[in-house]
């Protein structure tokens, strides 16, 4: 039986394999896998009934059922780097049909486009629902002057290379983003291919438009999704704060007298931060692989807990977390090194420091503004205080 309640569904391919950049679909950037961001940038879109992603590897559709999506697994021959993504939509929508599912719009999301806009996927949903278009997709606008090759050299692939207009003179062009693809179901049904119909465009901007297909172009996402995504904290979304100390509470340097005393300066501001949280009741600790009695020294000052000379934080912090009966996903922690990779991994708010080392960055949610011993922790508290009012 039809079910016609679904009208507009979402349809990730996500395979396992990738030649450019391995597990693509898996990596991070700005703290989720590529194939997560995609799941909630169709969830957010706000008219978007099912979210699909269509793979074969198992870890994928582990990690897609885990945002909520649903899974359809493709065979082999669709799955290789000759399959085009018509063939994995068409696979989806037939074994969807399969499953008296049958929507007027499917909406063809590459993961690979980091930053998709919500408002931007809904809007080009719309279009297509009302009937506007048959077909919607992502572009930005372009004013570039593009050239081509020929048997004389090089000349204007868009323009007349002996006039050269102002850009107030010039029509604009549109380059395709390759984000998002709206179409009509039963019309690509029919023609098996993505353009067909009445095509329309949806603008956005083109500082967002990064498709990642190298590890150039990855590393610049990781970069740039601090500024882009601007994520802060939902309303009660942190009931913990844990953190490393050195790098963190401290700006990762020590000095050393002639005895071979070693100290460690840290900001007084951050000690407000934590005393601001800790009136509010927040639960805290310190994890931390150094030894020296000065992490238990300033833990005892700030009256928060403190564990030092742990090589393994995370089975550390799974015994506090379950003895204080919080969630993993309720948790912030702020790291700034490999050490930290796993607990950073873990918990639902992964924080790092402006001047963390580059390794960490791209598992961050939050990359904060300060440096470690400089504002860092304050700035923080900062956030998780705003989040509890």
């Amino acid at each position: 039986m039809n079910d016609s309640s679904v009208e507009v569904i979402a349809i990730i391919p996500a395979r396992g394999g990738s030649k450019g950049v391995p597990r693509k679909n898996l990596l991070k950037v700005g703290g989720y896998p590529l194939v997560a961001r995609a799941i909630r940038s169709c969830q957010a879109a706000g008219n978007i009934d099912q979210v699909w992603v269509s793979t074969d590897d198992d870890e994928i559709a582990t990690l897609a059922k885990s945002f909520g999506a649903s899974v359809i697994f493709r065979p082999s021959e669709l799955s290789n780097d000759g399959a085009s993504s018509e063939s994995a939509l068409l696979h989806a929508l037939d074994e969807l049909k399969g499953q008296g599912i049958s929507p007027k719009v499917v909406a063809f999301i590459q993961a690979t486009s980091p930053f998709i806009a919500p408002s931007s996927l809904g809007q080009a949903v719309r279009k297509v629902l009302n009937k506007e278009f048959d077909v919607v997709f992502s572009a930005f606008e372009t004013f570039a002057f593009i050239w081509k090759d020929s048997e004389n050299g090089i000349e204007g692939a868009n323009h007349d290379a002996s006039f050269r207009p102002r850009r107030q003179d010039r029509d604009a062009h549109f380059q395709e983003t390759g984000a998002f693809y709206v179409m009509d179901a039963a019309g690509f049904t029919e023609r098996k291919f993505r353009f067909f119909g009445k095509v329309g465009i949806e603008t956005v901007a083109q500082d967002q438009a990064i498709e990642i297909d190298t590890p150039d172009e990855l590393a610049v996402a990781q970069l740039l999704a601090p500024v882009f995504d601007a994520e802060r904290l939902p309303k009660g979304a942190v009931r913990a704060l844990v953190m490393d100390f050195d790098g963190v509470h401290t700006d990762d340097t020590v000095t050393v007298d002639s005895n071979g005393i070693e100290a460690v300066q840290v900001s007084r501001s951050d000690g407000m931060g934590i005393g601001l949280l800790r009136k509010a009741g927040l639960p805290m600790l310190i994890i931390s692989k150094e030894t020296n009695n000065v992490v238990q020294a300033r833990a005892k000052k700030l009256q928060i807990e403190a564990l030092n000379g742990i090589d393994d934080k995370l089975t550390e912090l799974t015994k506090w977390c379950s003895a204080k009966g919080i969630s993993f996903e309720d948790v912030l922690y702020v790291g700034n090194d490999i050490n930290d990779v796993e607990c950073l991994q873990s918990v639902g708010w992964p924080v790092v420091p402006a001047d963390a080392n580059p390794e960490v960055i791209p598992m961050a949610k939050i990359v904060l503004k300060c440096n470690g011993g400089r504002g860092a922790v304050r700035e923080v508290a900062n956030l998780i205080l705003s989040s509890l009012n």
